[in-house]
Formats: C-alpha cells, sequence, structure tokens
C-alpha cells in the first residue's frame, strides 16, 4: 500500500449487516425491453429505510458469449432483492417483496420471462403462486431446461420458474467519495460505480448507484428511524464547529452502497472501487460510515491488510 493511498484513504472500515437475498434473472426480447423491465423491477428499491427492500442489477447477460449464456438464449439481467436479516418477518417479506415486483412488474414487461438462480433449500413456490393470475388456464410445463409455469396472457405467453431460492447475503458496504465540488465527488463515485458493475454478486441500489444524502440512524422525530448526517454535510461545517467532520476543503460527499451474496464478494467490489476512484482530480478523501459495530457484525475494511485482522 503506497503513501498516497495511505493519504486519502481513511484507515476505517464500512459497517455491513446480514440479510436475506433472492436472486434472479430476467430476459427479454432486446434490450430496449429488458432496460423497461429492469427499471420496472427495480424500482423505489433504494434503501430499506424507506422501501420494502433493496433491489439492483448485479449482471447484464447478452446471451450469446461464453459465460454468458442465458436459458432461453436471449439478452438478461441478475438481479439481487435483499431484506434485513433482523426482520422477524423476513421470510414472509421477502416472499412479498418477490410476489409483487416479478407479478407487478416483470410479468407486465412485454416479452419479458424469469427464471431462479438460487438452487437452495429451503425456497418459496412462487411460481404457482404467480401463475394464479392465468385464473385457472395456467398449466406447469418444462422449458429451457427448467420447470415452470405458463400463464397465457394477452400479449402470448408468460414464463417464470417454479421455485425460487433465497440465501443470506450482505448489505450497508458503503463507501464516501469526498472532494472539492460537487463534479468532482460525482466522477470519483461514477469511477467507483464503474468498476463494481464489472464486479459478479454485488448490486449497488441506489439511482446510477450513488447516493448523495448519506444518513445517521436515529432523528430527533421520533416517527423517523434515519436522518441526513448533518456532520458530514459541508454546508453545515461553519454552524456545527467543531462537530463538524467535514475535512477542510471539501464541499460535496457522494456515496455508494454495495450489497452482495457473501462478505468477500463485498470487500472485493469495495476495494476495486477505491481503486478506480483514486486519481480523482478534486478527490480529497475515501471514507465510509460506520456506527462502531453497533448496526452491523460485517465490517469491510478500506485498508485491505486490515480485512480479517
Amino acid at each position: 500500500m503506497d503513501q498516497d493511498y495511505k493519504s486519502i484513504v481513511e484507515d476505517t472500515f464500512a459497517e455491513g449487516f446480514r440479510s436475506i437475498y433472492a436472486e434472479f434473472l430476467v430476459t427479454a426480447r432486446d434490450r430496449k425491453w429488458l432496460d423497461h423491465c429492469v427499471h420496472a423491477v427495480t424500482g423505489h428499491g433504494s434503501s430499506t429505510i424507506m422501501c420494502d427492500s433493496e433491489v439492483g442489477v448485479s449482471r447484464i447477460f447478452d446471451g450469446v458469449s461464453p459465460g454468458q449464456e442465458t436459458p432461453d438464449g436471449r439478452i438478461g439481467a441478475v438481479i439481487q432483492v435483499h431484506v434485513p436479516r433482523f426482520r422477524k418477518d423476513r421470510e414472509t417479506h421477502l416472499e412479498k417483496v418477490l410476489m409483487a415486483r416479478i407479478g407487478q412488474n416483470v410479468l407486465t414487461c412485454p416479452t419479458a420471462r424469469c427464471f431462479n438462480r438460487l438452487d437452495t433449500e429451503p425456497y418459496f413456490k412462487l411460481g404457482r403462486k404467480i401463475a394464479l393470475f392465468g385464473d385457472g388456464h395456467q398449466f406447469r410445463d418444462s422449458r429451457f431446461e427448467t420447470k415452470g409455469w405458463v400463464v397465457p396472457i394477452m400479449g402470448g405467453e408468460f414464463y417464470l420458474t417454479r421455485r425460487f431460492g433465497f440465501s443470506d447475503g450482505i448489505m450497508g458496504g458503503n463507501l464516501w467519495f469526498m472532494a472539492t465540488s460537487e463534479a468532482a465527488a460525482i466522477e470519483a463515485a461514477e469511477r467507483g460505480v464503474a468498476a463494481v458493475d464489472q464486479c459478479d454478486d454485488t448490486v449497488m441500489t441506489f439511482p446510477g448507484g450513488i447516493a448523495s444524502s448519506a444518513s445517521k440512524a436515529g432523528s430527533r422525530y421520533s416517527f423517523l428511524i434515519a436522518s441526513t448526517y448533518a456532520e458530514y454535510c459541508p454546508t453545515m461545517k461553519e454552524k456545527l464547529g467543531s462537530q463538524s467532520k467535514v475535512p477542510d476543503g471539501v464541499t460535496s460527499i457522494m456515496e455508494i452502497v454495495i450489497n452482495g451474496s457473501n462478505l468477500q464478494a463485498v470487500t472485493k467490489a469495495t476495494h476495486v472501487a477505491i481503486n478506480a476512484a483514486l486519481g480523482t482530480p478534486g478527490l480529497v478523501k475515501i471514507s465510509a460510515g460506520n456506527y462502531g459495530g453497533r448496526l452491523g457484525k460485517s465490517f469491510i475494511y478500506l485498508h485491505p491488510d486490515r480485512q480479517g485482522n
């Protein structure tokens, strides 16, 4: 680790926490309709603070390149849906989320199909439940070397697999890019997002992968569970005085949040993002949000030599 890395990247950790997640593949006729489907099914899935889940795209498959084949040979997108493991109703809730997002946003999208990606025990019998939309005309069938349900629809037929698995995952990996201008902070974050997009088994759920409003747990208002992180708001630096944690010269801070299938995947993506952002003109510091271990027990250290210690 060179001196430039140590001077820019704070010796701290992002505090992740456990989730349960499902992963499925949607395919479509072409990129236009795949994008429409993805935008709909991932909508309002940025943060579980106010959303039912956190949802993002893990990979795009072109359907023809080696390692990018889909069951039906078409273009497709791998989608992860995460809910916090600390929810007492986590499994019931995740199934409801999947039913709503697949039933309302995949089934309705022209040319779309839906395939499970996690072969796990236990699993949700989701195909049968969503297929009830067929009003008794639905039927089981084996297609594309999978077992699933066929639903007659006005556009033709909708196909989805029978079972959808779920597993333990990680939520809340994050990085803060602190810079001398809004443009510089966005550029650094965009470089990080582009790098994470090349990593398997991870998703970023905020618009364009970036959150401009990092939050802290709790609020002075009892009905809110999270609120703006005033100590890291650059425009609050003068008002807060010594309580402000904004470094000198920083006028904008952008965050990326990384969820994934396991701690190793999120850790790898974090370090890839850091290395991609280093050297951005105007970047002052890279840091991360944590609560001293009070929120979660999955620590992603920004300095690689600290991981596992």
